[in-house]
């Protein structure tokens, strides 16, 4: 909260946009610019306000910032590279935080039950079409407060053309 209070204002209360699919979290209607080493890019708030600032970048944005940022799970940002932030109030530098989000897939725990899996495993996925491919170390999110959904970065997504909303197949090892 103490830095939604520098970049946008005083007791600013983040605007939902709209939902995502996890349970509890949205996109925001505020959006600020991530300021690295070789350049800058938008990117758009997501809530709820959590404890800490963590900005969640693919490998092509990560280069284009020229920041060196290691693949990790959301939330485990001790170590990582940190980057300036600007809003339309004001700036805030933080020191860490800056991850390519570890590939994973949230599961109901019945999903999960039925495939065998649980919270912690690690699987492969299998996508469809032209562009099919196996994407390995795939980590399992699994209990209350998660829904079916694969989280990739768009490189990822792209690289197989994997749109939003498509199937994949999961492939327990």
């Amino acid at each position: 909260q103490e830095h939604v209070d520098i970049l946008f204002g005083a007791g600013h209360q983040l605007t939902k946009k709209k939902d995502l699919s996890q349970p509890g979290q949205f996109a925001c209607e505020e959006k600020v610019t991530v300021v690295g080493p070789k350049g800058q890019q938008t990117m758009r708030v997501l809530g709820p306000v959590r404890p800490e600032s963590q900005v969640e970048v693919s490998l092509a944005d990560a280069r284009g910032l020229g920041i060196a940022v290691p693949v990790r799970q959301s939330g485990d940002v001790e170590g990582t590279p940190g980057c300036k932030l600007v809003g339309p109030k004001g700036e805030v530098e933080i020191t860490e935080g800056v991850i390519i989000a570890a590939r994973h897939i949230h599961l109901y725990p019945e999903t999960a039950e039925t495939y065998g899996l649980k919270d912690g495993d690690i699987v492969s996925i299998q996508t469809n079409g032209e562009r099919a491919l196996i994407m390995n170390n795939v980590l399992v999110r699994a209990g209350e407060g998660n829904a079916d959904e694969v989280h990739i970065d768009t490189d990822e997504a792209n690289a197989c053309n994997l749109d939003s909303g498509m199937m994949v197949e999961i492939i327990t090892k």
